[in-house]
């Protein structure tokens, strides 16, 4: 089974930059089968690891970023992969 993490954090007006710096530098433990790191407006950063484990596993998380850099606590999801038909 595929299982997706999704961590999206919004920077303070005008850190974007600094957000996905941030981002960038930050070491995952484990070796995820694929990381994306994306951007949006409103100084917005998203990532995505893939993980091959069950829904439930302890899987390895980006943590909170210094309360300086994000207006707000940082939005996470967990998805699973869903077999085609």
């Amino acid at each position: 089974m595929t299982v997706a993490l999704m961590w999206e954090a919004r920077a303070v007006t005008g850190r974007g930059g600094d957000l996905l710096a941030w981002v960038r530098r930050q070491e995952i433990a484990g070796e995820p089968v694929r990381r994306e790191i994306l951007r949006a407006p409103q100084d917005r950063v998203l990532v995505i690891t893939w993980w091959d484990a069950a829904y439930d596993a302890d899987l390895p998380e980006l943590p909170e970023p210094d309360g300086e850099l994000v207006t707000r606590a940082v939005h996470r999801w967990r998805f699973e992969s869903v077999p085609e038909d």
